[in-house]
């Protein structure tokens, strides 16, 4: 049990641009030297909404996992694997459906938004509607202390929470649960001891959270406690049960600045992308067609930058000096357009340069790509079978 570990993922549904990049991989670059780290390949969740057209996964996975490690991800620090070759994610998603309510995953907002989205899909599915209860079986298999998340998805964290907390309530029963957490306390060893258990009483007394947060952490430092004992104490925090599976907290990462081509949110639902691993001529091309101030019509034409997409890309690619000189040239016609997307134009080159260079050794070399994700596959499934044993056995499922 690893109570810092942090859990991600990404599903696989077409190449990766920038807005991924800045939105999502330079903070697991950030965190991987901070939390042991799992990132995994959601090509099961990719299903949920391309199991029409699978081809389109199948081709993603690879280059996907090449643009990780293009980004600076590191496989010596982080572990990457495929979710579908961790088997036990099904196995846990089906148990956990036994007791999780209907209702639960008809209220995750996302669900009715994206089926509003995506109406030319039919999402009519019971994978679509179970896939927050994937999610969840996602992170509580490998017991991770925190998911990195938009503010928009930390509902889905949420029900993570409550569906661990159900599970709990419903087989972390046993007898004399209460001798055997005492005992375990004790482990802890002397001043360790009183310190956990002045804790614990202030939780449950004033429900204060820096009180159960400290006693996690002193749990999770611990190198005295089995497996065993760390599930009775977190248990015992929480009330009088055994925490069979961690409810994670929300890691809140800061919204992604990046604009798309049009001045939008960078999406491919909007077409507006420039992709991580984009050749230079065509990122060239698309910054030298974006659309710009309306007002310039001519060269000798005044502009306001605010009202320019080029001017967004500039605050995440230029420096101070050139975007005062933006500012000045445009809204007094000392610079035209084209010469104003130059430097943005550098910028993402720029940018973009170590990408290729770390992702062009597993071009050459696609062995050690697969050697890397077996890897990651190894270590996630010993993980995650340490996991499913106790779950099965809490759940009278460990006989043989």
């Amino acid at each position: 049990m690893s109570p810092d570990r942090v859990l991600s993922g990404m599903r696989p549904t077409g190449a990766l641009h920038l807005g991924h990049f800045h939105g999502v991989l330079k903070n697991w670059v950030k965190l991987q030297d901070e939390h042991p780290c799992f990132f995994f390949v959601a090509d099961w969740h990719a299903l949920t909404t391309h199991y029409e057209s699978p081809e389109v996964i199948g081709e993603s996975v690879w280059e996907m996992l090449i643009d990780w490690l293009a980004s600076g991800v590191d496989p010596e620090k982080a572990t990457l694997f495929i979710q579908s070759r961790v088997p036990e994610h099904a196995e846990l998603f089906l148990l956990l459906s036994m007791g999780t309510p209907l209702g639960w995953l008809e209220r995750v907002p996302t669900y009715k938004d994206q089926i509003e989205k995506l109406k030319d899909k039919d999402l009519s599915t019971y994978g679509f509607l179970g896939y927050p209860l994937l999610q969840a079986a996602d992170i509580l298999i490998y017991r991770a202390g925190f998911v990195p998340v938009g503010e928009d998805q930390i509902p889905h964290v949420e029900i993570t929470r409550e569906i661990a907390r159900r599970f709990n309530y419903l087989y972390g029963r046993q007898p004399g649960f209460e001798e055997q957490a005492q005992a375990a306390a004790k482990k802890l060893g002397g001043k360790r001891t009183r310190t956990f258990l002045d804790l614990r009483k202030a939780y449950q007394e004033q429900g204060t959270d820096a009180s159960l947060e400290e006693a996690r952490a002193l749990v999770g430092q611990s190198q005295s406690l089995s497996n065993n004992d760390r599930e009775l104490l977190l248990g015992y925090l929480l009330g009088s049960r055994k925490s069979i599976l961690v409810e994670p907290q929300v890691l809140l990462t800061k919204a992604s600045r990046m604009p798309g081509l049009d001045g939008n949110k960078m999406s491919k639902s909007y077409g507006n992308t420039i992709r991580m691993r984009e050749d230079k001529e065509s990122v060239e091309k698309k910054v030298r067609t974006m659309p710009t101030d309306p007002a310039r019509v001519r060269r000798t034409d005044p502009g306001e930058p605010t009202r320019c997409p080029v001017w967004q890309l500039h605050q995440v690619y230029s420096d101070e000096p050139t975007c005062e000189w933006v500012l000045k040239g445009c809204r007094t016609a000392g610079i035209g357009c084209l010469e104003c997307k130059q430097p943005v134009i550098d910028g993402i080159l720029r940018e973009q340069q170590p990408m290729l260079e770390r992702a062009q050794k597993y071009m050459d070399q696609p062995a050690l790509l697969r050697d890397i994700v077996d890897h990651g596959c190894a270590r996630a499934s010993e993980v995650a079978r340490e996991t499913m044993r106790e779950v099965r056995e809490a759940m009278g499922l460990g006989y043989r």
